[in-house]
């Protein structure tokens, strides 16, 4: 088996539970690119082992002893930045504290053991983000760890004149802040949008419910059956897939159940095949950050149906994965900066007689 990487991903485990301490540290050393360096009941001890044993990547708990893990990640990534997996329960509460973890700068949040998750899907799944977590751009994760920064300073687009179009979004690690920051520059009158964020179940529907305070649209979490409009963005809901359907002349979305794509639920290459398949050139397609190939795939079916495509440059990814291999697969029109991506949608969406959204005529090159 080829190794990821050129030497195993060293992880400290935080967590007040002696069970879930001991749990984690045994499984997660199953991986041969994981090695569990050490554990810690609480962010004293996690601070002086961090000093000590050089952990690549920190799994944390929130509700914690001495002190929670949100006062802790946001010390940490203003002092001591580093990539961060948090495990939070599934509780309504816990996914707005999971939320947060996510603007403070984590790398991923998910779900501990229990519910409908079992031990040993929790920690493969929590293998994979540890992965993912050891890719990450700390950098770019420090610098948008709780704050607002450039993004206020950007306008927001002016209204959309034209025939309805449809964007459709993905992303997986660090898209979180990357979808926050395109969706706030969208008007109230904005495209129709359908979005993919690699996310648990429950969490989904407060991430909708937070772009809604930001956004001029309406956003929230897909519903079976929801038509598109103007001004609507829907959130696929964590672990169900949502797909593009059209009856006459009217979008509308299927929420459905269905085996992981790419180890994912709900999946981008599943909504984007569908986008692809019902939309075609009346389509964009933006595939950004996150590990993994989910989405090339099926922005290659929207780029050969005529959409337009855009993807997120490496500089401004989190993790530089998703959007890299739909780039080498041919199904980009365009890498661009995060904050440059959402005029760039509008102006695929109005142009007429060009190559991709609208024309159906030759793409113009991939732009590194």
């Amino acid at each position: 088996m080829t190794r990821r990487f050129s030497r195993p991903v060293r992880v400290l485990v935080v967590d007040d539970s002696a069970i879930v301490r001991q749990i984690l540290a045994k499984e997660l050393a199953t991986d041969p690119d994981i090695e569990v360096v050490g554990t810690a009941p609480d962010p004293f001890v996690a601070r002086d082992k961090i000093v000590r044993l050089k952990p690549d990547v920190l799994t944390l708990d929130i509700e914690m002893p001495r002190m929670d893990g949100l006062t802790f990640l946001r010390k940490l990534m203003k002092h001591h930045p580093m990539p961060v997996v948090v495990l939070s329960s599934l509780a309504p509460e816990g996914s707005e504290n999971a939320l947060q973890a996510l603007r403070l700068g984590a790398v991923e949040v998910m779900s501990k053991p229990g519910g409908p998750y079992s031990v040993e899907e929790v920690v493969f799944q929590l293998k994979d983000k540890i992965k993912a977590a050891a890719l990450a751009d700390v950098r770019r994760l420090a610098t948008t760890a709780g704050g607002e920064g450039q993004e206020e300073e950007l306008p927001p687009l002016p209204p959309l004149r034209t025939t309805v179009k449809i964007v459709a979004i993905g992303a997986s690690t660090g898209g979180t802040e990357a979808i926050r920051r395109i969706i706030r520059r969208f008007p109230a009158g904005g495209p129709p949008t359908l979005i993919v964020q690699h996310m648990p179940e429950m969490f989904t529907r407060s991430f909708a419910s937070g772009l809604d305070s930001i956004s001029e649209m309406d956003v929230r979490e897909a519903r079976d059956g929801d038509h598109l409009r103007p001004g609507l963005a829907l959130l696929a809901p964590g672990n169900k897939h949502m797909v593009l359907r059209r009856s006459g002349a009217r979008y509308y979305v299927r929420v459905k159940d269905g085996p992981m794509v790419h180890h994912q639920r709900p999946s981008v290459d599943v909504l984007f095949h569908s986008v692809a398949r019902y939309a075609g050139p009346n389509a964009v397609g933006v595939i950004l950050t996150g590990m993994g190939e989910d989405g090339a795939e099926g922005l290659k079916a929207m780029h050969d149906a005529g959409a337009f495509t855009i993807a997120q440059d490496r500089d401004t990814c989190v993790v530089y994965g998703m959007p890299r291999a739909a780039v080498e697969l041919g199904a980009v029109d365009l890498q661009l900066p995060l904050d440059a991506i959402p005029e760039a949608v509008f102006r695929a969406l109005t142009r007429e007689g060009e190559g991709g959204g609208a024309g159906g005529g030759s793409h113009p090159s991939p732009r590194a």
